[in-house]
């Protein structure tokens, strides 16, 4: 692993807030899976990952990013990225899912309510 991993999650007014911090690759992978496995989400709320403590990210990573996306769409809660580094935006255009997250430049945009 490039970096210490770890995560945290957060209740927000609507919904969770899940931290990856440090190196998300294949060696981190499963504690991210962890994590994802481990929130609690209900109809019409948002997860928002805060990747703002992000220091790596392989395909590995983009896998996690696509696993909170399926477990927030399995609630019929939707997702939002927040504070995404550059190379990340980069990586997700690069492979056609630039559509796929709302991305956010700050956690407090990301957690604003939906209207």
């Amino acid at each position: 692993m490039i970096d210490e991993f770890s995560t945290s999650t957060r209740p927000i007014t609507n919904g969770v807030v899940l931290r990856f911090v440090g190196g998300l690759d294949a060696t981190a992978a499963p504690a991210a899976r962890a994590a994802i496995e481990n929130l609690v989400l209900r109809p019409g709320e948002r997860l928002v990952v805060d990747l703002s403590g992000l220091l790596f990210c392989d395909s590995s990573g983009i896998s996690m990013l696509l696993a909170a996306r399926n477990a927030a769409a399995l609630a019929q809660a939707d997702i939002a990225l927040a504070a995404v580094p550059s190379y990340v935006l980069r990586t997700l255009a690069l492979i056609g899912l630039h559509g796929v997250f709302a991305t956010y430049p700050t956690l407090d945009d990301a957690a604003e309510p939906t209207t």
